[in-house]
């Protein structure tokens, strides 16, 4: 009898690797943080995609308005391995989202690796912003879409794009694909973009990355770990999908870019590199603000979206959007 598989690959007992091959994810999550859920939104799931069954979330504000909602589309974080629309902190940042933007918030699963490796993540982004452009396309004709995008109650011309983490990731990968103005999505207008530490790799380390600081949720084995996992098999962290300016990634400097806000707490591992990403885009000419919260670590509005800090970032958000709506 030969030696049973033995675990290689290890992500918060979420997803197993083992020796084999095999993959297992554990149904029996013990999540270490709870809903917070002040009532103050609605939400429901939808089925965007319904060759791969993936679903997504929407949310708006329980108190009826007489001004058009702007869309608020979240990308969940989890290193392109974990999470969904479903994780109580992702729900939680989503409610927070719509009531404290006064936003119908859109919050698309993606697949994720190592079952599904880049660039899957990335064909569902564009798959949940293409069944928004539809949704918009049959709220103008008349013809019967969602409920919640009928009767001209949402405005179309403000969408904006925010991701956490991987999701970060996969907001500037379409800042990048869908250019300023996002043309070929129209009747739909991207205004700007949220990245909110934006997760990015390179083989050199940054000197934040040297240090690795201690973080309950993030470390530099941690982030080795989900490219490994999820970037196509082969490559190291300068591949295109990890590095936005790897050897082998697009030049920026003459791509035209919507406003993008970079958010990033002042003790995460990923801060120096996200602040040399935020540098790079500036020296370009790029519209970038970069803001940095002092003594913070990785998931701090998504872990705690009602807290003062929270608060604050909503503002910094909501600042964002007014600015760039019009």
């Amino acid at each position: 009898m030969g030696s049973l598989p033995r675990i290689v690959e290890d992500c918060f007992g979420i997803v197993l690797v083992y020796s084999d091959g095999s993959i297992s994810r554990p149904s029996d999550i013990n999540f270490p943080m709870k809903v917070q859920d002040d009532g103050s939104a609605v939400w429901k799931d939808c089925l965007f995609d319904k060759k791969h069954n993936l679903h997504l979330r929407l949310y708006k504000p329980r108190s009826p308005s007489t001004a058009k909602l702007p869309i608020v589309f979240f990308f969940h974080g989890g290193g392109f391995c974990i999470c969904s629309r479903t994780w109580p902190n992702c729900h939680s940042c989503c409610l927070r989202l719509s009531s404290g933007l006064h936003a119908l918030v859109v919050a698309p699963d993606y697949r994720l690796a190592p079952e599904h490796r880049l660039p899957a993540a990335m064909e569902d982004a564009v798959s949940s912003v293409e069944w928004l452009r539809n949704q918009a396309l049959l709220s103008n004709s008349g013809g019967a879409g969602d409920g919640w995008f009928a009767n001209r109650g949402v405005d179309f011309d403000r969408v904006f794009i925010v991701g956490d983490s991987s999701g970060g990731n996969l907001a500037h990968h379409l800042a990048v694909q869908l250019r300023r103005g996002s043309p070929e999505l129209a009747p739909i207008s991207v205004r700007g973009y949220v990245l909110m530490a934006p997760f990015f790799g390179g083989t050199v380390r940054t000197k934040s990355e040297e240090e690795d600081p201690l973080e309950p949720f993030l470390n530099l084995e941690i982030l080795d770990r989900f490219w490994r996992l999820s970037l196509p098999e082969g490559n190291n962290s300068d591949h295109p999908w990890a590095n936005p300016f790897g050897p082998e990634s697009p030049r920026l400097d003459s791509i035209k870019l919507d406003p993008i806000l970079v958010l990033v707490g002042g003790r995460e591992v990923m801060k120096d590199r996200i602040d040399n990403y935020s540098k790079k885009l500036k020296e370009m000419g790029k519209e970038v603000d970069y803001i940095e919260y002092q003594g913070m670590q990785h998931g701090f509005f998504v872990n705690e979206p009602f807290s003062e800090v929270g608060n604050k970032v909503l503002e910094e958000i909501r600042n964002f959007m007014l600015k760039n709506s019009y």
